[in-house]
């Protein structure tokens, strides 16, 4: 447990405060929790009880966040703990996000620091460290003091993120994040206020703030059959990113019926390839279908000369032609965080 950044006292004699960490912007009465559900004012003092509660470490592709233009073919030290900011009827990682909801406010977890999280992302050869799995800003104390570590120790940070950051909380954890997939779920408030129990306007508002931070912003958009996967919405979804950058790479992914959104069928390929196709004639550089092993979407194509820059089978890196962020065929620069060749 650790005293919450991002709170402010709001009525001292009853010591309620305000939780200013995310878009939820929550007034939370003493002995009470955040909608995350792991944000606890005590005594007119709001706590962080997941700090250093671990209840996921795991060794991953980066491609599986997914982010495929930051250190494509590298492994990410992967970390997440209970709770979360959003409630989403489809969450595929439901069993953490929602433990506490489902388990009457008990929260689990490993102890582990800091020092010994930045470690083991060593040990194990990682490039990068994600903080992954549930919303990350819902441990942000921890996550930060893990991600001022990293960077002093050559690794780069990733959030893969609903986007429902504060901005105040988006510009403390900037300078130490080198890389961000936000997940764009749907372009109405319908589909936020009813599936997530959000807003959608504060997260295209972080979508454009990591974006003039300098943080590398890659977006997923889980496309799920009769909510979000008509032309008109994902027209609308696409023309929101190429605003922000053309280059800024879309992911649009396939949906698996789970949790309590069990009376839909998994995403037919076509429908993802549509989506792909719009993404494309609206503008963009990089879109990517994902979720489907083998399929040509998957791949890295040059904007320039049109060959496969970077060619991938689910997780996996087939090929690869770029140096130093440009294709190895035409010299087109690629956006992204590449590696640098060895001179």
């Amino acid at each position: 447990m650790k005293r919450a950044d991002f709170q402010r006292v709001i009525d001292e004699e009853k010591k309620k405060v305000a939780c200013f960490l995310c878009a939820h912007n929550c007034h939370i009465k003493e002995g009470k929790r955040g909608i995350c559900q792991v944000r606890e004012n005590r005594n007119g003092v709001l706590f962080s009880l997941v700090y250093g509660r671990l209840i996921s470490q795991n060794v991953d592709p980066i491609e599986k966040k997914p982010l495929f233009h930051l250190l494509p073919g590298t492994l990410s030290y992967s970390i997440a703990t209970v709770g979360c900011n959003f409630r989403c009827s489809h969450c595929q990682n439901y069993d953490i996000s929602q433990y506490p909801r489902l388990h009457e406010g008990s929260i689990i977890g490993n102890s582990v620091t800091p020092e010994e999280v930045v470690s083991a992302a060593q040990e194990y050869g990682c490039q990068s460290i994600s903080y992954t799995y549930i919303e990350p800003t819902i441990f942000f104390e921890f996550a930060y003091e893990c991600a001022q570590l990293a960077h002093e120790r050559g690794i780069k940070n990733v959030f893969v993120s609903n986007g429902y950051t504060s901005p105040e909380a988006t510009k403390k954890i900037a300078p130490f994040l080198d890389g961000n997939n936000i997940d764009l779920k749907a372009f109405t408030d319908k589909f936020y206020r009813e599936v997530c129990g959000a807003k959608l306007a504060p997260v295209l508002d972080t979508i454009r703030l990591m974006k003039e931070l300098g943080v590398w912003v890659e977006i997923t958009t889980l496309v799920i059959p009769g909510w979000n996967d008509s032309d008109s919405e994902l027209q609308e979804i696409a023309r929101f990113i190429k605003d922000v950058d053309p280059e800024m790479p879309w992911h649009v992914s396939r949906f698996h019926p789970t949790f309590k959104m069990t009376d839909r069928s998994a995403t037919p390929v076509s429908t993802l390839q549509r989506a792909r196709q719009i993404g494309l004639a609206e503008g963009l550089k990089f879109v990517f279908v994902g979720n489907i092993p083998g399929e040509e979407g998957e791949n890295t194509i040059c904007p320039g000369c049109h060959e496969t820059i970077v060619g991938r089978m689910g997780f996996t890196i087939i090929t690869q032609n770029l140096e130093d962020g440009k294709c190895g065929n035409c010299g087109e620069p690629i956006a992204g965080v590449f590696a640098k060749s060895a001179p």
